[in-house]
């Protein structure tokens, strides 16, 4: 649309914003951490702090922009999280003079704006501006004579041999998450949770072997709001009734346990009281009239276990033509799904073999695919801009690097936002090494069973993996018919309470649940985007559930 304004600040103010970086203090406050959002038009707070400025100059991200391997945008967004400005994508004004029908968007930088970008469609403004933000930041940075580290951010397939005697070396982000207390508090407060779920309920300490939990980091402090147990899926086959969990793999456990607080605070957001107004995480964006996580609140991944997948890549092995061939590399960081529990590549033979059973995707597969779609799904999406982590904190003691993770998380789907839709796009969270947050006496003799909560919940959910409905020794059980409260049909019922909250009459007309996922059109564009992009670049084909297993309605 044309619109008419001043233009933004002049190329200048690039040496004079980074001089001010260097000589600004670390973080003196939790909410200062991790604020950068992938969204556009959201403000972002003036006293935000940020570290300062690395030693080291990000050669290869900058290189791989500069070859065209990195779409601008996401090339941005990586400099953001590997130097620890504040970055958003703003929609703005056109530049005065300017005739004919255009979109304006801006960079803002720790609260400064670089030139406007314009283009005939969004995708193409928040390009442009993305590139002239980064022609100027690049030549800054390298101006100001910062010298380059070649080991700065991982390799193409990130894993040094096993004979190496050079030290692990993660760049300037290592020392960044030494200053972050959120990598020290994370363990701290799932250790908490988690003894305190276990001592409620000593029974069941058996099948919390494998831990996941989502943490929210606000104003107010660090905070568990979801967690989940399991390392398992069901033999049971699909049945069009929405009351069978067929994946109870510690993250999708935690994960539905998130959708569940999220559905929550959203009947806060719309109570039409505004005391439980206040207490709900989400604010409106008034143009959209979508729902985003409040200024200052983060969210953050831990997981007591590499998830299975392409994370556990060994150690070995190097992306070299030279050394590997193509088809094995294929095999490792490619796709793979699971079955009954166990982990196969989708090239495998062995996975060709599995006929009938029932398959998902793997726990490291799923969390990328969160990763660019968003961690609330495709019903949430309907109310909610997507949900990302900004951090990822791995707590297994016998994990020695993250590399294997940066590949598949990140790196599988480098160069994709640009054929995302709008408020989509692929968001490199930080991922790290902590500490345990699992007891070392908890011993996984209670393997078939998973562990569900969330923040709210006054019992914990315990469901038997291998049928996908809660045992009949659970605390919480939701009917005679033991269906899960994470199972799809209770998610749909959830939908439709938000639906009928927030006068969303369109929604309501949904049928079965697989209508009101399709009716998510953003959501599944994005998802459509994220499967053909995979194929194309030989990571194999994802595993689909066959549509029965949708086709329900309450």
């Amino acid at each position: 649309m044309m619109m008419r304004g001043s233009s933004s600040r002049g190329s200048s103010m690039a040496h004079n914003h980074w001089t001010n970086i260097s000589s600004r203090p670390p973080f003196s406050d939790l909410s200062d951490i991790n604020n950068n959002k992938c969204l556009p038009g959201q403000p972002l707070s003036s006293s935000t702090k940020i570290n300062s400025k690395p030693k080291t100059l990000p050669r290869e991200h900058i290189d791989r922009y500069k070859r065209g391997d990195t779409h601008p945008v996401s090339a941005l967004y990586q400099l953001s999280q590997v130097l620890q400005f504040q970055l958003d994508m703003k929609e703005t004004v056109t530049t005065v003079g300017v005739t004919g029908f255009y979109f304006a968007f801006c960079a803002v930088i720790d609260g400064v704006h670089y030139k406007t970008g314009m283009g005939i469609t969004k995708k193409e403004a928040r390009a442009k501006a993305a590139e002239l933000a980064l022609e100027e930041l690049i030549a800054s940075l390298e101006n100001d004579g910062i010298p380059s580290d070649v080991s700065e951010g991982p390799p193409p397939l990130p894993v040094r041999e096993k004979d190496s005697t050079i030290p692990e070396v993660h760049s300037g982000r290592a020392v960044i998450e030494k200053k972050n207390p959120i990598k020290d508090q994370v363990p701290v407060v799932v250790r908490e949770m988690f003894t305190k779920l276990m001592d409620s309920y000593p029974e069941f300490s058996g099948c919390g072997g494998t831990v996941a939990a989502f943490v929210m980091l606000s104003p107010a402090g660090c905070e568990v709001v979801a967690l989940g147990t399991g390392s398992s899926n069901t033999k049971s086959s699909p049945a069009p009734t929405g009351r069978i969990l067929h994946d109870s793999h510690a993250a999708v456990t935690a994960r539905r346990s998130l959708m569940r607080f999220l559905y929550r605070n959203l009947l806060l957001f719309f109570s039409k009281n505004s005391a439980l107004e206040e207490k709900s995480v989400f604010q409106q964006d008034q143009t959209t009239k979508l729902l985003s996580l409040k200024n200052h609140f983060t969210l953050h991944l831990y997981l007591s276990q590499l998830p299975k997948g392409a994370a556990q890549i060994p150690s070995q092995l190097r992306l070299n033509p030279l050394s590997i061939s193509a088809w094995e590399v294929n095999y490792q960081i490619g796709l793979h799904a699971v079955v009954e529990g166990k982990v196969f590549s989708k090239f495998s033979s062995s996975y060709e073999q599995m006929g009938s059973h029932v398959v998902s995707m793997s726990a490291t597969d799923k969390i990328m695919e969160w990763q660019v779609l968003g961690f609330q799904g495709a019903l949430l999406s309907h109310f909610i801009e997507p949900v990302y982590v900004s951090s990822i904190f791995i707590g297994d003691g016998s994990c020695s690097d993250t590399r294997g993770m940066e590949m598949a998380v990140n790196q599988r789907v480098d160069g994709i936002t640009s054929a995302l839709p709008l408020y989509y796009c692929v968001y490199r969270p930080h991922i790290s090494l902590v500490s345990s947050a699992v007891p070392p006496d908890a011993h996984p003799s209670q393997k078939s069973l998973s562990l569900n909560w969330s923040h709210g919940d006054l019992l914990v959910e315990v469901v038997n993996a291998l049928d996908g409905k809660s045992t009949e020794d659970s605390p919480f059980k939701s009917s005679p018919a033991l269906a899960s409260r994470l199972c799809k049909a209770a998610m749909l019922s959830r939908f439709n309470l938000v639906a009928k909250e927030a006068q969303r009459e369109e929604l309501l007309t949904a049928v079965t649940y697989r209508e009101a996922k399709m009716m998510a059109k953003p959501y599944q564009e994005a998802k459509s985007v994220l499967k053909s992009y995979l194929g194309r670049k030989g990571y194999g084909q994802w595993v689909e559930k066959p549509p029965i297993s949708d086709h329900f309605s309450m």
